[in-house]
């Protein structure tokens, strides 16, 4: 049996609005565009996706700009499973880690046998992480433990891997159903909970990843566990992305300000914020042409 802890709607707006309101200048500002470029998932989930663009990705993920070795690089890329292999090796040598996406993505509309059996099969091609779509259906006609049970067996069948699971927060239509399937996600095992697929509108907003925060905030203070966060899709501006990394650092405090803690689940940002590091360098903007696409 679950608790629905209610969200005030009303209250996550007008908390959003006062931190938005919040800015950051110079130094600090500088910091922490380069904070979040190394909280990125660099993602590409195109079913055109060929090893030559993953290589290229990979070479972006190691050395985000050519002319600025200074930068860090990304947290991880995330690739589909029959990819992981070609990313792995293009990755060796280097601290970042493989995603796979998997568990019947995006839509997780198959048997938990054919969903396991994949989990497995991208780990054992070398996937670090494993990106988990929930059964939304499941979740919305009120089977929270068979959802949960799904989740723990996915767990289990990632192994030393660390497991996202995505909630799809674009289709779970209440701010009170994204609390619950938070808390049920946390409760089964995830070590990141994920808003969304990116493959359908709305993706990531900043009030399903606020509540979504609550939900791991509370978590943390019932268990002393951590849990992961990870928005996912719409983010594209170097604006929005320090506009939640202030409402990651008010509602979970500094120690969430980490790529072990804290992603973005991104494929156009990285070049945002790129543009942005120049400006803060040299005053000038480039343009987003001056940049590699991949």
């Amino acid at each position: 049996m679950y608790t629905l802890t209610p969200v005030d709607q009303v209250g996550i707006e007008e908390r959003i609005a006062r931190l938005n309101a919040r800015s950051i200048k110079k130094e600090a500002k500088l910091e922490a565009l380069k904070l979040a470029l190394s909280m990125l998932d660099l993602t590409t989930l195109d079913s055109k996706d060929t090893p030559g663009k993953v290589k290229q990705l990979c070479a972006k993920a190691i050395r985000p700009c050519e002319a600025m070795p200074e930068l860090p690089s990304v947290a991880a890329v995330c690739v589909y499973p029959n990819l992981v292999r070609v990313a792995k090796k293009a990755l060796q040598g280097h601290r970042i880690n493989v995603a796979a996406v998997a568990t019947a993505f995006p839509s997780g509309m198959s048997s938990l046998k054919f969903r396991l059996e994949e989990t497995r099969w991208a780990v054992n091609e070398g996937a670090d992480e494993i990106d988990m779509v929930v059964s939304r259906g499941k979740f919305l006609a009120g089977e929270y433990d068979a959802v949960a049970d799904e989740i723990s067996a996915v767990k289990e069948a990632c192994g030393k891997a660390h497991l996202k699971v995505i909630l799809e927060t674009g289709e779970l239509s209440t701010l009170d159903n994204v609390r619950l399937a938070s808390d049920i996600a946390i409760l089964a095992g995830a070590d990141f909970i994920k808003t969304s697929t990116g493959k359908i509108q709305p993706a990531a907003t900043l009030p399903v990843t606020l509540v979504m925060l609550q939900a791991i905030r509370d978590h943390y203070y019932r268990t002393g566990k951590v849990i992961g966060m990870k928005p996912a899709g719409g983010i594209a501006t170097a604006k929005l992305a320090l506009q939640y990394l202030v409402m990651v650092r008010e509602t979970l405090g500094e120690t969430w300000l980490h790529p072990d803690r804290f992603r973005f689940g991104a494929s156009t940002l990285a070049n945002d914020l790129l543009r942005q590091i120049v400006k803060e360098k040299t005053g000038v903007y480039q343009s987003l042409d001056y940049f590699s696409k991949d």
